[in-house]
């Protein structure tokens, strides 16, 4: 077995763990007002070609067991690029009713719908933390617009709101296999400059733990608020994340560095 495939085939096993585990349990604050607006770099000339990358992985997961996918990016505009795969923390999970494992927020229900309860404030709490591990890039002298967060599941959810709530236009989100994780209330705190950052979504339509529908209602949503949104389904793709997702998400984030890059040279 290739490396390609015993990675994949790891990825998959732990994200059917973590989904396991949900489904066996069931059968038995604001955001601050103060961030910056502008940031102010320390090396701003030094940044405009370097690059950053956050994973945020799904439930049940870590961030070091999602660091190979980096192994996907071995394009020359990937040089200069840094990557983070953080931990969530270990909270009771609601849908394994009460069980403590790395969660970025509180989920009610598994299989999760486009009408499952939503958790606002804890999500708009890890928005905090994905913002200030933003914040310390560009104040490092990574431009935003070369910044990109990108996440599996709840992963996925959590760079929604994160992208659409960031005060700045990033160079992008992409979400896999997530949904929209808050109400309508959270929308008038999008920034016109937030709006401005692209969105790629891509979902299996055999998504049995986030439901296809999950998915399909984010393209609407996005449309709603001025995002612009490219979605792609994969017909025979379950909880997972399979190569050619990967490899269209690189050919996504080059050709936004390029743009970025020549903008800025």
């Amino acid at each position: 077995m290739s490396s390609l495939a015993r990675f994949l085939f790891a990825l998959g096993a732990a994200v059917a763990a973590a989904s396991l585990l949900a489904a066996s349990l069931r059968r038995r604050r604001a955001l601050p007002s103060d961030l910056p607006a502008q940031l102010v770099p320390s090396s701003h000339m030094a940044g405009r070609n370097r690059s950053f990358i956050l994973w945020l992985h799904g439930l049940g997961d870590s961030g070091p067991a999602n660091e190979p996918i980096r192994t996907f990016f071995s394009a020359s505009e990937f040089r200069l690029t840094k990557w983070a795969f953080p931990s969530a923390p270990h909270p009771p999970v609601s849908c394994n009713h009460g069980a403590v494992m790395p969660s970025w927020f509180d989920i009610h229900e598994l299989p999760l719908s486009a009408g499952s309860p939503q958790d606002d404030s804890g999500v708009l709490k890890a928005v905090e933390n994905v913002h200030a591990m933003i914040n310390k890039e560009v104040v490092d002298g990574v431009h935003p617009e070369n910044i990109f967060v990108c996440g599996f599941s709840q992963g996925g959810a959590l760079t929604l709101a994160s992208v659409l709530l960031y005060p700045k236009t990033l160079g992008g989100g992409a979400v896999f296999s997530g949904w929209v994780p808050f109400g309508s209330s959270v929308v008038e705190r999008i920034s016109p400059e937030a709006r401005k950052t692209p969105i790629l979504w891509s979902h299996g339509m055999a998504d049995r733990t986030i439901l296809f529908e999950a998915g399909q209602a984010g393209p609407p949503f996005l449309q709603s608020v001025g995002v612009s949104c490219e979605f792609k389904a994969y017909p025979d793709l379950g909880h997972s994340i399979s190569k050619e997702e990967l490899q269209v998400l690189e050919s996504w984030i080059k050709s936004r560095l390029k743009a970025s890059q020549g903008k800025d040279n």
